[in-house]
C-alpha cells in the first residue's frame, strides 16, 4: 500500500525551546543596550533615572515576541508598530511626571531611531539560524495525517504553510470510499487506519494529527490501541462544524480535561492587567483631559436646554444592564425600548453636538464608566438594549461580544466599522472584528487600539 522506506530515528533535541528563549531575551535586552549605547556614545552620566528607565522597557518588553518564523517584512512591521506603542506609552508617562528632563535628548533620538532597525537586524540573524537548523534532516519532522477529507486538507496546509516549518508532510490515512475523500488529498492517500501504525514504525513518523470526525469514536479508539507501541506525538483535531472558537483551551477540571470553546480572555491574570491598565490609563487620562471635560459642558449647556451628560442603558459584561454616560448631542434623549441610531444629517443633533460626534469628544465621560468597573477603555462597543434585542436575533454570534466589558473604543471601530450600522451587513461586519478582537487578545494590542484611535479622531469621516 506504501512505499517501504527504512528510516533511521535519530533522537534530535528540536531548537523550538532554545529559539523561543532566545526570542524572549532578544527584544528586551537589545532594547535596553541600546539605549546605554546611545548615552555611552555621547558620553552622557549613566545614573538613577537611566537605569529605572532600562528595568521599566525590559518589564514592559519582556517576554520578546518569537519573529524569528515571520517573514522579514511582516516582522519589521510589527517591530515599528510596537515600538510606537511603546514610545507612546513612556512619552505619556514622562510627561504626567515631568521626567522627560532627567534624560540626555539626543541619547533618547538615537535609541528611538536605532532600537527597531537594530531588533529588525537581530530577527534577521535568528531567523537565519533557525533556517539553518531547520534545514538539517536530523530536525526536521515527519507527519500523516488520519482522515482525508476537507478538515484534514486543512491541516495539510497549516502544516505546510511555509518552508521553515521543519515538517515533511508524507500523506493521509483514511477508510472511506474514494467519494468522501477531499479531491486535493485523492493522490496522497497511503492506506486505511489499519496501515497506519506499520507505517509510522517504518517511516519514523513525529506525528500524527486525527481529523476523522466525532462520530467516528470506535474507530478512533481503535485507532489510538494500534499506535500505543510507537512513539509518535497524537494529536486530535476535531471538525467542529464551524463554530467560531473564542479563546478555545484545554483546562483540567478536578483531574477531568476539558475543551473551552467560546470563553471570555479575561481570567486570571489577564483579569488583573487589564484592570490595572485600565484604571491607571484612565486615571491619567482623566487628568490630562479635565479642562476639556470642563470646556465641553459648558458647551452643551449653552448649546441647547437639557442635561450636560446623557445616561443611557447598555449592555454590558454576560449581557448585564449597566448605565453608560455620554455629554449630550442631541435635543431628544432616547433610551426606551425603541432607539432610533442617528444618521447623517439627524435633525436631533445641535449644531455643537455635531462637532463632538464628529470628534469622539461625547465619549470622554465614558472614562468614569472605566473606573466604575462597567467598562473597560478598550473592547466591543456598548450598543443600546433596544438595539440588541433586534440584532441578537439575526446576526451570528452577536452576543458572544458581551463575554467582555463594552469598550470606549474597539478593533471594530480603528477599522473601519464606526458610525451608522443601518444594514445587518454593517452590523455582522463589526460583530466579527468584535470576535477577533476576543480571540486574539493582548495588552500590545489594546495600546495599538487606543493609538489608532488617537489618530481616528482627528481623520474618520464615517460618524455624525
Amino acid at each position: 500500500m506504501f512505499e517501504d522506506r527504512p528510516y533511521k530515528r535519530t533522537f534530535y533535541s528540536a531548537p523550538q525551546s532554545v529559539t523561543s528563549l532566545a526570542a524572549a531575551f532578544l527584544e528586551p535586552t537589545i532594547t535596553v543596550l541600546t539605549f546605554l549605547g546611545a548615552n555611552l556614545y555621547l558620553d552622557a552620566f549613566i545614573g538613577r533615572p537611566e537605569l529605572v528607565l532600562c528595568l521599566l522597557v525590559f518589564a514592559l518588553t519582556f517576554p520578546g515576541h518569537n519573529r524569528f518564523r515571520q517573514n522579514l517584512i511582516a516582522a519589521g512591521v510589527d517591530i515599528v508598530s510596537s515600538w510606537v506603542v511603546l514610545m507612546g506609552v513612556l512619552l505619556l508617562c514622562g510627561y504626567v511626571t515631568r521626567s522627560l528632563s532627567y534624560f540626555e535628548q539626543q541619547a533618547l533620538v538615537i535609541w528611538v531611531v536605532a532600537t527597531p532597525i537594530v531588533q529588525w537586524l537581530g530577527v534577521w540573524v535568528g531567523r537565519r539560524v533557525v533556517l539553518h537548523q531547520l534545514s538539517q534532516p536530523e530536525a526536521r519532522r515527519r507527519a500523516i495525517v488520519i482522515g482525508a477529507g476537507p478538515q484534514g486538507v486543512k491541516v495539510m496546509r497549516a502544516l505546510t504553510l511555509s518552508e521553515d516549518k521543519g515538517v515533511d508532510f508524507l500523506g493521509y490515512f483514511d477508510d472511506r470510499a474514494d467519494a468522501r475523500v477531499d479531491g486535493l488529498a485523492m493522490d496522497q492517500v497511503k492506506g486505511g487506519l489499519k496501515d497506519v501504525a506499520d507505517f509510522i514504525r517504518r517511516q519514523g513518523i513525529h506525528e500524527v494529527f486525527i481529523t476523522l470526525p466525532l462520530g467516528s469514536q470506535p474507530r478512533i479508539v481503535e485507532l489510538l490501541e494500534q499506535m500505543q507501541d510507537t512513539t509518535a506525538s497524537l494529536f486530535f483535531v476535531p471538525d467542529i462544524f464551524g463554530i467560531s472558537i473564542i479563546q478555545g483551551r484545554l483546562q483540567d477540571m478536578n483531574g477531568l480535561p476539558i475543551v473551552g470553546i467560546c470563553e471570555t480572555p479575561f481570567t486570571g491574570t489577564n483579569e488583573l492587567v487589564k484592570r490595572v491598565s485600565d484604571v491607571v490609563l484612565a486615571s491619567i487620562i482623566l487628568v490630562l483631559i479635565s479642562p476639556i471635560l470642563l470646556a465641553i459642558a459648558i458647551g452643551v449647556k449653552l448649546s441647547s436646554p437639557g442635561p450636560v451628560i446623557f445616561k443611557q442603558r447598555r449592555t454590558g459584561l454576560d449581557g448585564e444592564d449597566i448605565m453608560v454616560y455620554k455629554f449630550r448631542s442631541m435635543t431628544t434623549q432616547d433610551n426606551g425600548a425603541v432607539v432610533k441610531q442617528a444618521t447623517k444629517g439627524d435633525a436631533r443633533i445641535t449644531p455643537f453636538g455635531a462637532f463632538i460626534r464628529k470628534t469622539s469628544l461625547d465619549e470622554l465621560p465614558q472614562f468614569f464608566n472605566v473606573l466604575q468597573g462597567r467598562m473597560s477603555i478598550v473592547g466591543p462597543r456598548p450598543h443600546a438594549i433596544a438595539h440588541n434585542e433586534e440584532y441578537r436575533r439575526i446576526v451570528k454570534a452577536y452576543m458572544v461580544r458581551h463575554k467582555v466589558k463594552p469598550g470606549i473604543t474597539g478593533w471594530a471601530q480603528v477599522n473601519g466599522q464606526r458610525g451608522e450600522t443601518d444594514t445587518v451587513d454593517k452590523m455582522q461586519a463589526r460583530v466579527e472584528y468584535d470576535l477577533e478582537y476576543l480571540r486574539n487578545w493582548s495588552l500590545a494590542l489594546d495600546l495599538q487600539i487606543i493609538v489608532r484611535t488617537i489618530r481616528l479622531v482627528f481623520f474618520d469621516r464615517n460618524a455624525y
